[in-house]
């Protein structure tokens, strides 16, 4: 299992460094410009370069005996790869390789020659969201976006750390009527989201006993299965609430019609958003109190028997097809194994309070699917834990359980003022932990080789990248590079694009990628025209690419244009 350095982490903070490497020191020396025309000045290697036995033409973790250059679309082995050129508070493993090559080897003889730029890379510094990971925030309506709330965006420094928003609906508003659903609320919910640039984590609420004030609160304030579900005939109990003392309604899990129309919900559910890119999980929330899977506050209620359980994530498993289902807190034992067979993924409310929470994550991470936490109270509750029951927060545990539990996705809050409170107590550690949290990719080594024969001039940039986080990248991604002129407009592709399928770059993973293309020998060779850069980017879809819009995927490196995409450096 995979620890952080807790040391190396806060030292890191004291001393104004990201969290997840220091400065590429030992990486080749810098090339400079010539400090007139903006040209860069390049090494000649050689003039009677030969890539089968020199060890110039030979990328990392290769041997001097094979070619650096293969026929296009071949990946280049790079499992001798070694990340000590960029040190990050991880423990290195033996890399896997992708590449993109679209050149020969027969187009580089004897006689020609050969330059090289290298690239100086340092990490980079303050927060670095990324989509599909990390922190999130309570949006629990367009309100949040509104000037006059305290704790929005342009209040609260803790929007800086988020790429997505989460909150709860109310079952009996979503679905007024049998076969009846209203999705307005949720779509203007959704669509002020994505204006912010942020997706949504959906939980659907079918009941919530913290608006039981008194025996005298009508049920319609806290029992939210929707009234239609009770005159077909479901059936209720009736428990105490342990926290006051008073008598609640309660639906009786296991009823068949409650259980059909549980069912039929998640069906119009899936018809409406699975697939839905504004979305990013939806829990499975349609036992007990607030849907988390257990009754524990209602003396008089009982959770159904594990087969009906079964049956239920069964059928959300197999009307969503794309979106991520998240089985909520409770959940645990032999569900929790099941619902891991399904592709189901864990979600944790217990974290940081109680003790062994981060570890049971780990089953999830170690089935290959992203984990999912919650903290267990308010952050002003948490400081008031006495460390025997439930444990107190601190920075130290803090850091500790998030690396544990190897997090993909973290809620920062439950009260709007959480995720305030922490940033602005420890805003340092905060911005650090979105370079830890799920996916972090880091370019640790960069080089432009340029072969010019006579016949055609081959560039190719080879790059190694290392996944600095805790987790892997769960969506596919698209490595792309170009060459820009001094104000970054695209002057032309280098090489192909390269596509990484979801769940192979894993964390701690080294990769190596080429981009390479030819230029005739009559046409002008842009890598080597004055002002002339390598841009690098990634991307959610090629079509994104293809389409002209930007990257949305950063890299941990400094140099990162407005735009998104990394302006390498010589």
């Amino acid at each position: 299992m995979k620890r952080i350095s807790l040391f190396a982490v806060l030292a890191g903070l004291a001393f104004g460094l990201s969290a997840c490497g220091d400065d590429n020191s030992s990486a080749s020396p810098v090339v400079p410009d010539d400090g007139e025309s903006g040209a860069v000045v390049v090494d000649e290697l050689s003039s009677s370069f030969d890539v089968s036995s020199s060890s110039e033409g030979v990328l990392p973790g290769s041997s001097a005996n094979e070619p650096a250059y293969s026929s296009a679309g071949e990946t280049v082995d790079s499992s001798a790869v070694s990340s000590s050129s960029a040190e990050t508070p991880v423990v290195n493993v033996p890399a896997e390789s992708s590449g993109s090559e679209e050149v020969s080897s027969s187009s580089m003889i004897p006689g020609d020659t050969t330059a090289k730029v290298t690239y100086s890379l340092k990490p980079f510094k303050g927060p670095l969201p990324n989509p599909h990971k990390g922190f999130t925030l309570l949006t629990e309506g367009a309100w949040n976006f509104v000037p006059e709330f305290r704790f929005g965006p342009d209040k609260n420094g803790a929007w800086n750390l988020i790429t997505y928003g989460s909150g709860y609906q109310r079952w009996d508003k979503l679905n007024p009527a049998k076969g009846v659903y209203d999705w307005s609320e949720l779509e203007d919910l959704l669509n002020v989201l994505q204006e912010h640039g942020l997706g949504y984590a959906l939980r659907v609420f079918p009941y919530s006993p913290s608006y039981i004030a008194n025996n005298e609160t009508p049920s319609s304030k806290y029992d939210w299965t929707p009234e239609w579900v009770y005159k077909e005939g479901a059936q209720k109990d009736y428990a105490i609430f342990q926290d006051n003392g008073v008598l609640a309604q309660v639906p009786r899990w296991d009823d068949p019609i409650y259980l059909k129309a549980a069912k039929d919900f998640a069906t119009a559910l899936a018809a409406k958003y699975d697939g839905d890119p504004r979305l990013e999980y939806i829990d499975v929330r349609t036992f007990g109190e607030w849907g988390e899977w257990h009754v524990s506050h209602l003396d008089g209620s009982d959770m159904p028997s594990l087969k009906v359980q079964k049956e239920l994530l069964d059928h959300y498993a197999s009307v969503f097809k794309k979106t991520l289902l998240a089985l909520p807190s409770d959940g645990y034992g032999e569900i929790y194994t099941y619902a891991l067979s399904l592709g189901i993924t864990k979600r944790d409310d217990g974290f940081i309070g109680i003790p062994g929470t981060a570890d049971s994550l780990v089953r999830a991470y170690e089935a290959g699917l992203p984990t999912i936490a919650e903290n267990i109270g308010s952050y002003e509750r948490m400081l008031t834990f006495d460390n025997k029951s439930y444990m107190r927060w601190t920075p130290e545990r803090w850091v500790h359980e998030i690396t544990t539990a190897h997090l993909t996705y973290y809620v920062l809050e439950q009260e709007s003022d959480c995720g305030f409170r922490i940033y602005n107590e420890h805003k340092d550690l905060a911005d650090s932990m979105t370079h830890v949290i799920g996916y972090n990719f880091m370019v640790q080594q960069a080089e432009l080789l340029t072969v010019t024969g006579n016949m055609e001039t081959v560039n190719t940039l080879n790059i190694t990248v290392k996944n600095t986080g805790i987790a892997p990248c769960f969506f596919d991604i698209y490595m792309v590079a170009e060459f820009v002129d001094g104000s970054g407009a695209v002057l032309e592709q280098l090489g192909k694009t390269v596509a990484v399928p979801k769940g192979t770059f894993k964390d701690e993973m080294v990769k190596e990628f080429s981009f390479a293309s030819s230029v005739p020998a009559r046409q002008t060779n842009v890598a080597v025209l004055p002002g002339v850069s390598v841009a690098l980017s990634i991307y959610e879809s090629e079509d994104a690419f293809k389409n002209g819009k930007n990257p949305t995927v950063r890299f941990d490196n400094d140099g990162l244009q407005a735009n998104n995409k990394l302006l390498l450096k010589p």
